[in-house]
């Protein structure tokens, strides 16, 4: 039997791949734009029908199209969110429920670079469900923009069904899949979900300005989520020989591969390559990673493992926090009383860059939340620690930065306070 054969053999509908499914049942899903629109229609219209009740369902990072279908307010209950990172589709459900009612959305607080090993040791999955991009002559698919825990939750579930997009890339790297490997297949040609770049406000630019001037010729970057890296990166284009190793991929660092800033030559590991572990954008950008060999996808625990970041010389690392208390601790998930996101990879990155020889991990936010009337430095955090005071070594805000290490805690509030807006400074400086 060829690879064709076995690929008709395998080809079904969204409802007849997940018709088998039990009540109670453990799912997980391709996370982002990985997210297989056909099959949680199918998973959502079971549970709408009432053929399956208290399904768990475990993911990182939802977009559109599960809140169009298995995230929906009047499915939860039969369908119970484990989520690991919240996205506004979570926070909107949140915020629609009533304080005094028992929250249908458990969030399960696990390192981005952990959940590989939740779903090889600690989830016994009956299914899980992604989109790939389309196999090739010798029957292998790829995870396209979305490595992370894939590969783990693929080759641990009881049953693994894969929607083929032709519109998701095909990229190089740890991310093939033998048809040998997958149980069902759908087909779905639909436009890959999009996210649009940011607006950059004036303050953000300020704050990349200043991290800008931190990174020279043949660092090796990492970058976050939000409008702030992305203006840390319009402004690198004159930089030479740039590396790339991050956890995200995004529109703002293939810019700096496109322009010529980036050739990954000064780079340990993955020597030419630049190394990620999901990837999200808009529809040039999927074009750019699709074929690409200069593109290497690896699984969230090799990509954010600090031992092996920390393999790359000068490597910054850029994310943003919600909170900093005047010890350095930053809160980046918690917000208002509820959980905002997760820590994600953070504390990976800050962790790998620290131990890189000329690293410098940077964390950084605007010195104000709801429009200047709140302070995001703050003599205690209002939520649970994502980056420990041990760990932070650089903070930068519109006032400036500081290097943290080797100050003691007074040093460092005083330092921390200086980042502050000048309203709420004395404020800070009458608490100590």
């Amino acid at each position: 039997m060829t690879h064709i054969d076995d690929y008709r053999s395998r080809i079904m509908t969204a409802d007849q791949a997940v018709q088998g499914l039990k009540s109670g049942a453990h799912i997980a899903m391709g996370m982002a734009t990985a997210e297989p629109p056909a099959l949680l229609g199918a998973l959502a219209n079971m549970a709408e029908q009432g053929n399956v009740d208290d399904l768990k369902l475990w993911y990182f990072h939802s977009m559109d199209h599960a809140g169009e279908t298995v995230l929906r307010p009047d499915l939860l209950g039969r369908i119970r969110p484990r989520c690991m990172f919240l996205s506004s589709i979570e926070r909107k459900l949140l915020s629609a429920q009533q304080p005094e009612e028992k929250s249908l959305i458990e969030f399960v607080p696990v390192a981005f670079s952990d959940s590989p090993r939740l779903f090889e040791k600690e989830v016994s999955l009956d299914l899980f469900v992604t989109t790939v991009s389309p196999m090739d002559k010798h029957g292998w698919f790829t995870f396209g923009t979305s490595n992370d825990y894939s590969t783990a939750a693929a080759r641990n579930a009881k049953m693994l069904v894969v929607e083929v997009n032709p519109n998701m890339p095909r990229v190089f790297g740890a991310s093939l899949l033998h048809i040998s490997e997958v149980d069902a297949i759908v087909e779905n040609s639909v436009p890959l979900a999009e996210v649009l770049a940011p607006t950059i406000s004036s303050v953000d630019s300020m704050v990349a300005a200043t991290i800008a001037d931190m990174i020279d010729d043949r660092a090796c970057l990492q970058m976050g989520i939000g409008a702030l890296p992305g203006a840390v990166c319009a402004l690198l284009h004159d930089r030479r020989d740039l590396g790339i190793h991050t956890e995200l991929m995004t529109p703002a660092l293939a810019g700096l591969i496109q322009c010529g800033a980036v050739t990954n030559q000064a780079k340990t590991t993955y020597r030419g390559r630049s190394v990620f572990t999901f990837a999200m954008g808009d529809r040039p950008f999927y074009d750019f990673l699709d074929d690409n060999p200069a593109m290497h996808s690896a699984p969230v625990d090799i990509v954010n493992d600090p031992r092996h970041i920390a393999k790359n010389r000068n490597v910054v690392s850029v994310n943003a926090t919600l909170q900093i208390d005047l010890g350095g601790a930053c809160n980046s998930e918690h917000l208002m009383g509820r959980q905002y996101s997760g820590s994600g990879g953070q504390l990976d990155f800050v962790r790998g860059a620290n131990a890189s020889k000329g690293g410098k991990s940077i964390i950084a936010c605007q010195s104000t939340a709801r429009n200047g009337t709140v302070s995001r430095i703050v003599p205690r955090l209002d939520g649970p620690v994502t980056t420990p005071r041990n760990d932070t070594h650089i903070v930068v805000t519109e006032y400036g930065w500081a290097d943290l290490k080797g100050k003691s805690l007074n040093q460092r509030a005083e330092a921390l306070i200086g980042l502050a807006h000048p309203k709420f400074r004395d404020e800070l400086a009458n608490g100590l």
